[in-house]
């Protein structure tokens, strides 16, 4: 399986913040659905909770790659991105979820999120998340001959994201109000449902895709 961007933006990550490799329960490798996942996560320090999730299936048709950013130790908002590479198209998804506890300047992102003007946005629809969902956000859908372009895109987004002058979360029960509004988010997904959450649904059952989502990809429970 490829999962060579998705470690290159990994790489991005630790070369800022030291990366500890955690425990997957037995998810990395699993099949569902005809795609085969491979899963890692990590304890960022001084960042929070990370989580890479590639998967592949279809003969190899399609590919998804997931980066996952819950920022419990600094004030930042929790960061997805999902590259989709299907019929020979690239879809990129970079979503920010505002789990803050005081704002701070995106401005950056902003100015990112604007490159690649001639690459079309993709139209995300409506979802139950839409009031957490932030403005700097970016979807966007092309050929694969703009793959280059939108990984430089993706590199530079994140770049900026690790840049960002946010206040770490010190205290107790700022620590439980950062999770906590983390929480909503996956709670959310486990609640409302979305295409890759009805997937492992279906596919593992609800206890155990909870046990993913809160643990694994997300970190929002320990243990």
């Amino acid at each position: 399986m490829n999962t060579g961007f998705t470690e290159k933006l990994l790489k991005l990550i630790g070369d800022k913040y030291p990366l500890c490799e955690l425990p997957t329960d037995g998810y990395d490798g699993l099949r569902v659905s005809g795609m085969r996942f491979s899963i890692k996560a990590y304890r960022a320090e001084g960042l929070g909770h990370v989580s890479i999730m590639n998967a592949s299936g279809f003969f190899g048709l399609m590919r998804m790659d997931t980066l996952i950013i819950n920022p419990t130790q600094i004030d930042l908002p929790l960061l997805s991105y999902d590259g989709i590479y299907a019929m020979g198209n690239d879809t990129r998804i970079i979503e920010l979820y505002d789990t803050m506890l005081n704002p701070c300047s995106l401005d950056s992102l902003y100015r990112v999120s604007k490159r690649c003007s001639d690459i079309r946005e993709r139209d995300p629809g409506k979802h139950w998340y839409d009031g957490i969902k932030l403005p700097q956000s970016i979807s966007k859908k092309a050929k694969k001959d703009k793959s280059g372009r939108l990984d430089k895109l993706s590199e530079e987004y994140l770049g900026e994201y690790l840049a960002l002058q946010a206040d770490k979360v010190i205290g107790e029960e700022n620590k439980l109000e950062k999770q906590r509004k983390s929480a909503v988010y996956v709670e959310g997904l486990l609640e409302n449902g979305g295409p890759s959450t009805d997937v492992f649904v279906k596919g593992l059952g609800r206890e155990r895709t909870a046990r993913l989502f809160r643990h694994i990809l997300f970190g929002t429970e320990e243990g």
